[in-house]
């Protein structure tokens, strides 16, 4: 089967991709509100249909409600990191996360019940706040939502233990020459793998089975010519040496950089950042090929001569490699397919590559989800593979009746059942005899049925003869009442 996934906080697509790469998954939606990396996302995947994204609000009622009505499997999201109230009622994430773009997450999983999460955030989420913003995630995950989170347990009193270090992954230990570490969360829902949970090995990978792509730095920088505009200025590169010299006087590390100093045996990229211009001053190079060539001449925009040291930053080419847009996750039968539209502006590649994901390394996460299910799918009942083809609403009634009835309900009669009720559809009313029709059997036995399942808040009785499969049955999980509330 393919999974289907929806992307929020979608960016470019950098997480869609590396999910889809392993030819195991397909997206259905996606969520972003920044116009050109829209403009951007749409140029690269031209093959979603209209509607589906990613021009599309995550925090607003109407996305809420579309997702709500979507069938799909994992929820993928690059959120931002974002300060959680300390000061509230302690009443559960609605109380605590209000007001954050996880708030909307976390209200989106529990409403339409993903069997996985994957969540990517920079690296001090652990750190944000003395831990305590990464500590609420993980608890709410397992507390709350009723899902197992790699890496995390919960104690004897409900606390969640962890060690920060097992969510934090390098992108130069997957294969890609750029020092990134970056926070990744996976999360099983276990309504859908319960017990199963057990049977795996709860940690997130640590290199890229394949192994590297690239031998070093070198690898993926421009052969051939570059373009001047790239080559600093004499007096831009001063400015950046004298405050390099100020930094190291007061005994920090901040400034410029060249990554591929002639004492560096094997270079790596220092980690891309989206705000582009501290990004690029950390990931300078030396380029004597072009160099030589520009070295003392003027150029348009530059304010003094080209430097004679050959340095340069550099190039959206040469970023794109390193996050494997350009040169693996969009090469499709040996030809590069990623671009950007025509009017992006150098300045906002940087920034799009910067504020994104490193594919392989998201490739290697969802090889691991795969791996995982694999096993546990290996051992499911015949109740539990027909509840794994289920999705949001229809797999929350079809899960919490057996969850009630699954005791007393021989294996067939409840598979019955679950047919019925997709047959009938949920709040659609329908007669005693159109049950019995479909189900094969005589009027009194149909309306025995229907009386247990009433009985049971599976269904209720209307007016004039009329029953009905009641979504009141899963109130719980909606009304923000205490069915996931817990005490931090």
């Amino acid at each position: 089967m393919k999974y289907k996934t929806v992307d929020l906080c979608a960016g470019i697509g950098g997480i869609r991709k590396g999910f889809e790469l392993t030819g195991k998954f397909k997206n259905v939606l996606s969520a972003e509100i920044d116009e050109l990396a829209c403009q951007t996302y749409e140029h690269n995947f031209p093959e979603d249909p209209e509607g589906s994204g990613p021009r599309n609000d995550l925090t607003s009622d109407a996305f809420k409600e579309k997702l709500a009505l979507t069938k799909y499997d994992a929820l993928l999201a690059g959120f931002p990191c974002q300060t959680f109230s300390r000061v509230g009622k302690r009443l559960g994430f609605r109380d605590e996360t209000k007001g954050t773009i996880f708030f909307d997450i976390a209200e989106m999983i529990q409403r339409t019940q993903p069997k996985f999460v994957f969540l990517e955030n920079v690296e001090n989420l652990v750190r944000h706040d003395k831990g305590h913003t990464f500590n609420t995630i993980i608890r709410i995950l397992e507390t709350e939502l009723g899902y197992k989170v790699v890496g995390a347990k919960i104690d004897a009193e409900g606390k969640a233990q962890y060690d920060p270090k097992d969510f934090i992954r390098n992108s130069k230990d997957f294969g890609m020459p750029q020092n990134r570490p970056r926070v990744y969360i996976i999360a099983f829902n276990r309504k859908y793998f319960g017990a199963h949970l057990e049977e795996i090995d709860f940690s997130l990978p640590t290199e890229r089975a394949a192994g590297p792509l690239y031998k070093d730095l070198t690898d993926i920088l421009e052969k051939g010519v570059v373009s001047a505009r790239y080559f600093l200025s004499e007096g831009y590169l001063e400015t950046l040496e004298k405050h390099k010299v100020r930094q190291n006087n007061r005994g920090y590390g901040f400034g410029l950089k060249i990554v591929n100093a002639p004492s560096i045996e094997h270079p790596i990229a220092s980690a891309l950042l989206a705000t582009g211009g501290s990004g690029r001053e950390r990931n300078l190079i030396i380029d004597r090929e072009n160099g030589e060539k520009y070295a003392g001449i003027e150029f348009k925009g530059k304010y003094s001569p080209i430097n004679s040291k050959n340095i340069r930053t550099m190039t959206p080419l040469e970023w794109g490699r390193l996050q494997g847009f350009i040169g693996y996750g969009f090469v499709e039968n040996g030809v590069e397919t990623f671009s950007f539209p025509e009017k992006i502006a150098d300045i906002q590649k940087y920034k799009q590559f910067g504020n994104s994901v490193t594919i392989p390394v998201i490739e290697e996460m969802a090889n691991y989800i795969l791996q995982c299910t694999e096993v546990m799918q290996g051992n499911f009942s015949v109740v539990e593979k027909r509840l794994y083809t289920m999705h949001g609403m229809d797999f929350l009634m079809c899960y919490e009746l057996y969850q009630k009835l699954g005791e007393t309900l021989r294996e067939a009669t409840y598979l019955q059942w679950i047919d019925a009720y997709y047959a009938m559809g949920l709040d659609k009313p329908f007669t005693i005899k159109e049950l019995s029709d479909f189900i094969g059997f005589s009027y009194p036995r149909a309306a025995q049925i229907l009386l247990q399942q009433v009985n049971a808040g599976f269904a209720e009785k209307l007016e004039r003869g009329k029953y009905q499969y009641t979504s009141h049955f899963v109130d719980d999980f909606f009304a923000g009442d205490t069915h996931f509330i817990e005490e931090a």
